[in-house]
């Protein structure tokens, strides 16, 4: 009888379930639309022309436009709404996804590619932070009393099954038509998204500071950035961890595409390329739904986090050694389970050590210096697939993204209370100032 009460308590209400079930909404829709294109991008950009160095130097400057855009577009999230900021999103990547199909139909120069990968990023800017920062305001607001892990669980695992079907279907569409059809459905569903969005999305549990001179808008949230991201040093080291994982996620995600082809053996077998995106969203969906019973099975959320991390790096290395493309399948299914497993774990840390009304700010920074890490380390690794193929860029992907190991240790070293919490609730800026002061 205890725990059945228990399970009441922690029930979401009817708000909290609307409010689940328009950010599952937006999950699956933007999932959707961007994996149309995950699993034939690499072949996408070669087909263009591009070499294996200036493919991944492309979506190193889709890196570079969030760097430059991510602290103006937390302005927005912060001052004007995470609607408006969302809603600006959908619009600006439909645009520039177009772009990118006529590019690929003129074979355009290099540089063009550059530019219209720097706008994607703009795009991605506005979702960034944004999303995830409405849902937990909205969650608090509405007296939601379960814990972050499961929400952004299930919602892991519907965005694995939306990348599913549509990584799947980008490939057979790409097959049967061409590589940029999958672009211009992509273009499509996010058109779509934004009048969903529109109906669906309000902002809950956060007032829009409203509008605000631009520059002091944005140096007000870069200050907020350093403070409650940089400034304080659990939080930072997350930061600076994301540096290298995400960089190195980027490259590996777009590189077993050509990777699964070569080891098949047929170079116009779209749908194999497609496969590494739906192995990697089916571990999603798996991942996502085991992450609270994981979550459960350590006292800290660090230890997840860094476990997870490490297999994920020895995974890497057996694939740049492997030859066979079903042990290959195999390592990748692993590869997507350990990380799926431990992302929402890492969300909800990071979420319960930021306050709400620098959460948007705070995310967004993180992207920005994950961003960093892909505008830096893609090229690099890019250029190590020319040098020594697709298996030895996967060997040097490992290596890299072990560095980020001592960064999450030292965030776990410094007894931050989100690292065993169980609830929702971020910490207060009272319990930050008890955590000691912030730099040091």
């Amino acid at each position: 009888m205890a725990e059945r009460a228990t399970r009441e308590e922690t029930a979401p209400n009817p708000a909290a379930r609307r409010v689940q079930a328009a950010y599952f909404t937006l999950l699956i829709g933007n999932t959707l639309a961007a994996s149309f294109i995950w699993g034939v991008n690499t072949l996408f950009l070669l087909d263009a022309g591009l070499t294996n160095f200036e493919a991944f130097a492309a979506n190193a400057f889709f890196s570079v436009g969030m760097v430059i855009f991510e602290v103006p577009t937390g302005v927005v999230a912060d001052t004007l709404g995470r609607r408006v900021s969302y809603l600006l999103g959908t619009v600006t990547l439909a645009v520039t996804t177009v772009l990118y199909y006529l590019l690929w139909v003129a074979h355009s120069p290099f540089w063009m590619w550059a530019i219209v990968s720097v706008l994607l990023g703009l795009g991605f800017t506005f979702f960034s932070g944004a999303v995830e920062a409405w849902l937990v305001d909205a969650l608090a607001a509405t007296g939601y009393t379960g814990g972050l892990e499961r929400v952004f669980g299930r919602g892991l695992a519907l965005a694995g099954a939306a990348m599913f079907i549509g990584s799947i279907l980008g490939g057979v569409v790409a097959q049967a038509t061409n590589l940029g059809v999958p672009f211009l459905i992509r273009a499509g569903i996010l058109i779509v998204m934004f009048v969903v969005a529109a109906v669906v999305m309000h902002d809950l549990g956060f007032t829009p500071a409203g509008r605000a001179h631009p520059i002091r808008a944005t140096k007000e949230v870069f200050n907020a950035s350093v403070k409650y991201g940089l400034g304080r040093r659990p939080v930072r080291y997350v930061m600076f961890a994301s540096f290298f994982t995400t960089g190195v996620g980027f490259y590996v995600f777009y590189a077993l595409q050509p990777y699964l082809v070569e080891l098949w053996g047929d170079t116009g077998a779209y749908s194999i390329a497609g496969l590494a995106a739906a192995i990697l969203s089916g571990s999603q969906v798996i991942g996502g739904l085991v992450a609270p019973w994981v979550r459960r099975r350590f006292r800290k959320r660090t230890t997840t986090i860094i476990l997870s991390l490490v297999v994920s790096s020895l995974v890497l290395l057996a694939l740049g050694v492997n030859r066979n493309f079903w042990i290959a399948l195999v390592l990748l299914t692993v590869w997507g389970l350990v990380d799926a497993a431990a992302g929402p774990v890492q969300q909800a840390y990071l979420n319960d050590m930021i306050p709400s009304q620098q959460r948007a700010t705070v995310l967004s920074f993180d992207s920005l210096l994950g961003s960093t890490g892909g505008a830096v380390i893609q090229p690099v690794l890019g250029r190590s697939a020319d040098l020594w193929g697709y298996p030895g860029s996967l060997v040097v992907s490992g290596g890299i993204q072990a560095l980020a190991v001592p960064f999450l240790w030292l965030s776990r070293r410094q007894g931050s209370p989100a690292d065993v919490a169980t609830d929702e609730s971020p910490e207060s800026p009272e319990e930050i100032t008890e955590q000691g002061p912030p730099v040091g």
